[in-house]
């Protein structure tokens, strides 16, 4: 598929086949998903991939039984590492041998930087990874749907309960569940007309944000 296809082509699926997604295919949706940008280039992001049954079904106990967990042929746990410093070495490195820094003090002062982020509170560092991790999480969900496996973002489950029963140590912030597999049905969830989205001139603003909700602010 072209990317407009891709795009216009997705869908959230909750019913799945029960063909396999073979292990090639799942390796090129992630390959493609690691090209996601993120601040820094720090790649904060790590997917548990969950293909075994039991496996799948202690994530859909802690994620409030929603069925296409265990439906999927594979269901991902999104989880974003809160520590910036955790790849910093290794990405500026890269950047002094590919000519993006021009020298070792340039890197050491960029290493500072990122040096400084990690000693940011913990809310402001989960915020930080969740934003570039949300960017390879959407990425998944496009490489996937270019294979043909469909996939579903899901955000309800209960994130202390993931933690502890898939043993993920601390500095790992949990954002979000993503089922994937071969639809049910292949042409349904194309064929059906997409649902509503909001019109463009409605959330797109040029200069000026004015907002068109009925949300009523305070006066303080």
């Amino acid at each position: 598929m072209d990317f407009e296809e891709v795009v216009q082509t997705r869908r959230s699926v909750h019913e799945y086949s029960d063909e396999s997604i073979d292990d090639a295919t799942l390796e090129r949706i992630f390959e493609l998903a690691t090209l996601a940008p993120s601040g820094y280039n720090l790649q904060p992001w790590e997917f548990l991939a969950l293909r075994d049954d039991d496996q799948k079904a202690a994530l859909q106990a802690v994620a409030n039984d929603q069925e296409h967990v265990t439906g999927a042929d594979t269901t991902v746990v999104v989880l974003g590492n809160t520590d910036p410093m955790a790849h910093a070495n290794s990405v500026f490195d890269d950047w002094l041998a590919k000519d993006y820094l021009p020298s070792e003090d340039v890197k050491n002062a960029v290493l500072g930087n990122v040096e400084a982020m990690a000693e940011m509170p913990e809310d402001d560092r989960r915020v930080w990874s969740t934003r570039s991790t949300a960017l390879a999480a959407m990425s998944v969900m496009y490489a996937a749907w270019n294979e043909g496996v469909a996939s579903c973002p899901m955000e309800g489950f209960d994130a202390d309960g993931l933690v502890e029963a898939f043993d993920i140590p601390d500095g790992y912030e949990p954002v979000m569940l993503i089922t994937l597999g071969y639809p049910a049905d292949e042409t349904a969830d194309i064929e059906n007309e997409r649902k509503e989205r909001r019109p463009v001139d409605e959330v797109l603003h040029i200069d000026e944000f004015n907002p068109t909700d009925d949300t009523v602010v305070a006066d303080d």
